[in-house]
């Protein structure tokens, strides 16, 4: 699905505001006691995720992470599918004092690309 400009513009400000890290750096971060948050709708998440991501989505970010993760030092992996959704959510967490939030570059797909963390079986 195309995007409209004014959305790209504001995903693509984001991701210039935020650190990422990349695909292969992920299993070792989450070693490490980094937090996987998977942003995506509830449906999406259901069918793929990282194992063990904590499930907050976009719509419910600003009022839910609070609870969800109250340690503003945690190091928070976001991610979407590809950019866009986990752009915005990893600037939303550094603007409410996030300090350690970080996007994984390429989102889920970038990650499964490699091979990494196969999909969850289903409960």
């Amino acid at each position: 699905m195309p995007y409209s400009e004014k959305f790209q513009q504001l995903a693509d400000a984001a991701r210039a505001r935020v650190s990422e890290v990349t695909p292969e750096q992920v299993d070792a971060l989450l070693a490490a006691g980094a937090i996987a948050l998977d942003i995506r709708d509830p449906d999406e998440h259901r069918v793929d995720h990282i194992a063990n991501s904590l499930h907050v989505s976009r719509g419910k970010l600003e009022m839910n992470i609070e609870e969800a993760i109250p340690d503003l030092d945690a190091t928070i992996l976001c991610y979407c599918n590809a950019f866009n959704r986990g752009a915005l959510s990893t600037d939303t967490l550094r603007a409410m004092g996030y300090r350690n939030a970080k996007l994984i570059a390429g989102g889920l797909r970038a990650y499964r690309a490699l091979g990494k963390n196969q999909r969850p079986t289903p409960a």
